[in-house]
């Protein structure tokens, strides 16, 4: 059995070796003057999200603590990528995976989930995902992996290549190499969490912004430090904003957070293709309006600097959803106003 968990560890640390670093793009195309933007492109990984970071800590984190053995079939609750990454290491390895995911999941998704040959599992409401998530493991026999649980334990917020130190290294050479703000939306609240415990590790003194979506409770936990804050529905945003406040979710760690509508990360997802030629998926619009806000109130104080956000994934992805003018219509509504406002804050150079 450990002769198996070993070659396991091996093959996936085989496939790291393997894959390149991120993109960290420099959106030159914005004019803010003595501020630059930056996007750091999570697309570009072997499963096509920053969610591939995850699954790979999280696979390993099983492995070394003795959940997965041999033929351990594995679950998890994702509303998409996440399940996509872990389906991807699941074959890798060998062992069955189950995604227990709500009914509204892109088909794109879901197609790639059992492209890697992961069974998907359905729910009416994001918000059953967990209970039913654990239900099907148990009924398996198998390990629910719990991203909303162990993603802030399973990463290494210290150095080792995660999202953090990749960030910082690939500033090094820019006018303004530490960030004055990292802007990021949470899901798991566990990329959160990675930064922010980075920046307080290595001394900096940039800002951990958290963006988060309607319908979702993180912002009025962080504003109330109240951790007991529940929502009767899920997040419109997909990927990211969740109806509790989930385990890997540190308040402490993060300096602040902004409320962005929904309609506003739709309008921007749309804008930075229209304007910059960047299809990115609804997580990076919330991320980028983000961004862009806090350019605003730096260039309203005469301030400089530069501020690091994430592309999440790509937008191919949403072609019948977030990139379908009827879907969003009838699920978000009209984003013109929000459209107008990003013309205004961020026009070509």
């Amino acid at each position: 059995m450990k002769s198996w968990v070993s070659k396991a560890i091996n093959i996936i640390n085989a496939d790291y070796q393997r894959s390149a670093d991120t993109h960290l793009i420099k959106l030159e195309q914005i004019a803010f003057r003595d501020i630059d933007i930056y996007l750091k492109d999570e697309s570009t990984h072997p499963t096509g999200s920053l969610k591939h970071r995850l699954a790979r800590s999280l696979f390993l984190y099983a492995l070394c603590n003795g959940k997965i053995v041999e033929g351990t079939t594995v679950v998890e609750a994702s509303s998409g990528s996440t399940a996509v990454s872990e389906a991807y290491f699941a074959k890798m390895i060998g062992v069955p995976f189950v995604a227990v995911m709500p009914k509204s999941t892109a088909q794109s998704k879901i197609a790639l989930i059992e492209r890697y040959g992961g069974q998907c599992h359905f729910v009416d409401c994001p918000t059953q995902m967990h209970s039913e998530a654990t239900k099907v493991a148990h009924e398996l026999n198998g390990y629910f992996m719990d991203q909303f649980l162990f993603a802030e334990r399973a990463t290494d917020w210290r150095g080792n290549n995660n999202i953090a130190e990749s960030i910082f290294e690939q500033m090094k050479a820019e006018p303004h190499p530490i960030p004055h703000t990292v802007v990021m939306s949470a899901g798991t609240g566990g990329t959160s969490a990675t930064i922010g415990r980075y920046i307080r590790y290595k001394g900096l003194a940039s800002q951990l912004v958290v963006v988060d979506p309607e319908f979702s409770v993180f912002f009025d936990s962080f504003k109330n430090n109240d951790h007991t804050l529940t929502a009767t529905r899920g997040s419109r945003i997909e990927g990211i904003g969740r109806p509790k406040v989930e385990a890997s979710f540190q308040h402490d760690v993060i300096d602040d957070m902004i409320a962005v509508p929904d309609a506003a990360s739709i309008a921007t997802m749309h804008w930075l293709n229209n304007t910059l030629g960047i299809k990115a998926g609804p997580s990076t619009g919330t991320n980028l309006w983000g961004a862009l806000s806090i350019a605003e109130q730096m260039k309203q104080r005469g301030e400089m600097g530069s501020i690091v956000t994430l592309m999440c994934d790509s937008g191919e992805r949403y072609s019948e959803t977030y990139y379908n003018a009827g879907w969003v219509e009838k699920t978000i509504g009209s984003f013109a106003e929000y459209t107008t406002k990003l013309e205004a804050i961020g026009a070509p150079a």
